[in-house]
């Protein structure tokens, strides 16, 4: 399976550009008290691109040698896509108010930098492992 590891990891890297794109698109809009982004197709094709990047994410983990992951980083990197999945569903969520979502989507979109600073660097500190 290693002969289409280029073509695994440019889907995984087109699914999270999409994913952020689509994210950012949604939360700026609800932000912006429109109502679309949670009633749209929009809403669905985020969850379709979402299940595209993970299937990715796991035939990468499978096919790529385990002592890549020696350093911790992938470890770190899963524990920071699950608070941006907890930021994100707390910053489009109805029912809190304009000032917390802001404060949600601020920090996913936070975190979401941070992971692929992590991503590209392959080392668990990221964005503050490039600047050391």
């Amino acid at each position: 399976m290693m002969e289409f590891y280029p073509q695994i990891k440019l889907v995984h890297i087109a699914a999270i550009v999409c994913s952020g794109a689509l994210f950012f698109l949604r939360g700026s809009s609800v932000l912006a008290g429109l109502r679309w982004p949670m009633a749209s197709p929009v809403r669905y094709l985020s969850y379709t691109v979402d299940t595209v990047l993970l299937t990715a994410a796991m035939m990468l983990l499978t096919i790529l040698p385990g002592e890549m992951f020696a350093n911790g980083w992938l470890a770190v990197k899963v524990v920071l896509v699950v608070t941006y999945i907890v930021l994100g569903i707390l910053a489009l969520r109805p029912g809190r108010t304009r000032a917390m979502r802001a404060v949600f989507f601020a920090g996913a979109l936070a975190v979401y930098a941070q992971i692929y600073f992590i991503a590209r660097a392959h080392h668990p500190l990221g964005v503050f492992y490039l600047f050391g």
